[in-house]
């Protein structure tokens, strides 16, 4: 899950007006740093952006202002003449950032919806189109958490062409350049309870479904944010551990902290017993209330139960097997680490770095929307470097935006780097926040 904060950004897009457009230039030379420039004449470049969080509906979709600034790199991207790569790692289109109350559909389906998204955000969606088909530039798109259960055949329909790294399990992928396989990029919610595919789940009430519950979390902190955050309209019931209730009740309580603290900083207007989450998405077509998704007790110190997600803290073991999660996190770190930034980092480097049976030495991670460089070493002793591609929402609160990442491999020459390198094009301006090198 992003953290709690990232989710206050259309808040502060609502009481703050920042606009970053200036004239739609397409040469990189009218700003101060070129970043797709190697110095040479060779094709090798790979730039990696994520977390762009397209919407159907400009009102409350959390990338709007910056939708310019982003055809404008695009734009820039295409033109230049030493880019081999643009992959896209996660969160490309936004499934989740929906008011509870809103039909994500309006009563069509996912197929319409991504249409939506395409015709509402056609710059960006033409600028991608156009280094599609142009094609000396390989696009690669690779899904996230809100993008979960977009199909292939619907981003296909308005990326047409653009290449898809999938995994076998939906809403889940890795991609490793062919000619640069010691790099991973994925979007890093696989290891989050909050946000990985959940096939175990509510089948009983949403056959088919993977939807886990940071979709639904979501579903509410945006209503919050439409209501514009108002005076809380219900009071959380408190839940107290249940000592004798043994581990699965006390990973059940700790799943109640988790909702308690979501609630109240995401206050909305609403009674918790009100059914005013309209799904028709992914399996479910109910209407459900906040009371559903919260764990509560008839009698203090007495059994824990929760209706939807019933049997969550039991079945993460199995979750991490069938999402291809290489080395397991426990149940209990993992429902406590959810809203931590820090613990999407670590999952990078502990999955691929201190994994003897991982070859990897450069990893991008998206999905904390918090852009940062971390060099570490393997198992054997041999530099590794993990790169975070941040976001392109409007406001992200302590952080930059606009953020994109440059790979540029090294060459045959004994002492040639490649190089790793984080920028941002805030006011449309390129400016390199850190950097690091390596030779693999």
């Amino acid at each position: 899950m992003k953290t709690f904060m990232r989710l206050l950004s259309v808040f502060f897009a609502m009481t703050f007006i920042g606009v970053f457009v200036s004239c739609d230039k397409s040469d990189p030379t009218d700003t101060e740093t070129d970043p797709f420039n190697n110095g040479g004449n060779e094709r090798n470049m790979i730039v990696v952006i994520s977390d762009v969080h397209l919407g159907a509906d400009l009102d409350y979709a959390e990338c709007n202002e910056n939708l310019p600034s982003l055809e404008k790199l695009l734009k820039q991207i295409k033109a230049a003449q030493n880019v081999k790569e643009l992959v896209i790692a996660g969160d490309l289109i936004d499934e989740w950032f929906v008011p509870a109350t809103t039909d994500t559909y309006q009563g069509k389906d996912q197929a319409d919806f991504v249409q939506r998204i395409a015709t509402s955000n056609k710059g960006v969606i033409d600028a991608i189109n156009s280094i599609i088909h142009e094609g000396n530039i390989l696009v690669t798109y690779v899904p996230g958490n809100h993008d979960l259960t977009i199909t292939a055949a619907n981003i296909e329909s308005i990326l047409p062409g653009i290449n898809q790294a999938r995994d076998a399990v939906q809403g889940l992928g890795t991609y490793s350049p062919v000619d640069f396989t010691k790099m991973a990029v994925e979007h890093g919610h696989r290891y989050n309870f909050f946000c990985a595919p959940d096939p175990l789940s509510n089948q009983d009430i949403a056959p088919g479904t993977i939807m886990p519950p940071g979709y639904f979390y979501t579903r509410i902190a945006a209503l919050c944010v439409k209501q514009g955050i108002p005076s809380p309209g219900d009071i959380t019931p408190v839940v107290s551990p249940n000592i004798s209730g043994g581990e699965s009740q006390d990973l059940l309580f700790r799943y109640w902290q988790l909702w308690y603290t979501t609630a109240n900083l995401y206050p909305i207007t609403n009674k918790f017993d009100e059914d005013i989450i309209v799904t028709n998405v992914n399996g479910f077509s109910g209407l459900y209330s906040v009371n559903d998704l919260i764990p509560y007790q008839s009698s203090p110190d007495g059994f824990i139960d929760v209706n939807i997600f019933n049997g969550i803290q039991e079945n993460w073991e199995a979750r991490q097997t069938l999402n291809n999660v290489a080395i397991h996190t426990i149940t209990s770190r993992s429902i406590d680490s959810v809203d931590s930034n820090t613990e999407t980092d670590y999952q990078a480097i502990l999955q691929y770095f201190m994994n003897p049976a991982s070859d990897k030495r450069i990893v991008v991670f998206g999905h904390t929307h918090e852009p940062k460089i971390v060099a570490s070493y393997n198992t054997d002793n041999q530099k590794c470097i993990y790169v975070n591609s941040g976001t392109w929402i409007d406001h992200n609160p302590g952080k930059t935006t606009m953020n994109f990442v440059v790979i540029t491999p090294q060459s045959a020459d004994i002492l040639s780097q490649t190089q790793v390198k984080l920028y941002n094009f805030e006011n449309q301006v390129v400016t390199k926040m850190d950097e690091n090198s390596m030779r693999y």
